[in-house]
């Protein structure tokens, strides 16, 4: 396991892109991994073949681990090659005529043979040996090849194995793919980005005493200057949505109440108030949810603060984004869009004191100077770390949020 980064010491294993008896190349993918929800792939440094995997996804691995071992040897490799074409050859023939593998001399199955002796004798059994179109013809077949035993130099698996197995099967048992098993229960290992939220989640909640309060917004005006602004931007300017304005919203209320805008190290019993608000957004991603940084978000203007999220959520989604921009929020916004429902308990980002989020936008008749009108409301539901932040200092902070996002103009006026 290499030093990934400064200060990490350890990071969990979350996808094999290898087996053992793989053949690989120099800077092949061999393995991603994971440290405070920054994924990295590690590639490999040789060309050579797999010969032992030292941790399962899910493992935490220390920094100077011992994790992977790759043969370089190059009669090895050739054997490899060789034993690679003869099971594409060989699964081009019909199952019910199978043939035999053809022999190999000593001289060329001495190396291999001598590589898995000094692998044999470490404490770790390794996993059958094949290759990729021998593994990938048993997953449609349904055979477990732990269970089949190999004919190949050095034990490894080859056509010619399965069906031999294939033969001695029962005509009248159909083969089952594991795509048609249906088992009542489906066990799924919490590994990666998704333990690390769980983590995360798990020790906010238990260590912060939460308190949400919640308020709705007319966001009528907003949304007019929005539309008008999206239709009179430049081909370079972001769209808009709604986001931009809560940001500049939150940037310019942090001033009047700088308790909002800071991080609290409970263990020392500190609470450090930052000046400049790096605004965390969070993202929801295949992966799980993650929260990019839009740093000194004080002072951008609208369509920079646009751009930036735009940016930071494409880097989020495609797993592109760095640790660095995963890291040093002093405040977040999290929102749902549409499906932002109309309230919501947001969870604290840790060690941060509060996090804002928002709620979908809505259309309500209501009287406006004794006339009947449709307006459009939206609700904030924001929490807050109730050992350092009062109920009192928390609802004035969004009643200042309300009062710009109603009056636009006033954003504009900074």
């Amino acid at each position: 396991m290499p030093d990934i980064g400064e200060g990490v010491a350890e990071a969990e294993v979350v996808e094999w892109h290898v087996r053992v008896g793989d053949a690989i190349h120099e800077d092949d993918v061999i393995v991603d991994v994971m440290t405070d929800k920054a994924t990295v792939e590690l590639p490999s440094p040789v060309d050579g073949v797999i010969r032992w995997l030292g941790a399962e996804v899910g493992d935490l691995v220390a920094v100077g681990t011992e994790i992977v071992r790759i043969d370089t040897d190059g009669a090895a490799a050739a054997v490899d090659d060789e034993t690679e074409v003869a099971a594409e050859t060989a699964a081009e023939a019909p199952v019910e005529e199978p043939t035999e593998t053809p022999a190999r001399t000593p001289t060329t199955a001495a190396p291999v043979v001598a590589v898995e002796e000094r692998v044999a004798s470490t404490d770790r059994p390794t996993a059958p040996t094949a290759a990729p179109a021998v593994r990938a013809r048993a997953r449609r077949l349904g055979i477990e090849l732990a269970d089949v035993t190999g004919s190949g130099p050095d034990g490894r698996i080859v056509h010619d194995d399965l069906d031999a197995l294939l033969v001695e099967r029962p005509r009248t048992a159909p083969v089952r793919s594991r795509d048609d098993a249906r088992p009542d229960v489906e066990h799924v290992k919490i590994v990666g980005l998704r333990r690390n939220i769980a983590e995360r989640m798990q020790a906010s909640k238990r260590r912060i005493p939460h308190f949400t309060y919640v308020e709705e917004l007319d966001v009528t005006a907003v949304e007019e200057l929005r539309a008008e602004l999206n239709a009179t931007r430049s081909p370079s300017q972001p769209k808009l949505t709604v986001l931009p304005f809560i940001m500049l919203a939150v940037v310019q209320t942090v001033p009047d109440h700088p308790e909002m805008n800071a991080r609290f190290d409970d263990e020392a019993g500190v609470v450090d108030r930052h000046r400049a608000v790096h605004l965390g957004i969070a993202v929801q991603t295949r992966r799980g949810l993650m929260v990019p940084v839009v740093k000194d978000a004080d002072r951008r203007d609208i369509w920079s603060c646009a751009a930036e999220v735009a940016r930071l959520s494409e880097s989020a989604r495609d797993a592109s984004v760095t640790l660095e921009e995963l890291s040093g929020s002093t405040i977040t916004i999290t929102s749902l869009g549409a499906l932002g429902g109309v309230v919501s308990t947001p969870v604290i980002n840790a060690p941060e004191v509060a996090i804002v989020g928002v709620n979908k936008i809505m259309t309500r008749p209501v009287y406006v100077d004794g006339a009947l009108a449709a307006r459009q409301y939206m609700n904030l539901s924001s929490s807050f770390d109730h050992r350092v932040i009062d109920g009192l200092d928390a609802a004035e902070f969004i009643q200042g949020i309300k009062r710009l996002i109603e009056t636009p103009a006033l954003l504009f006026m900074h």
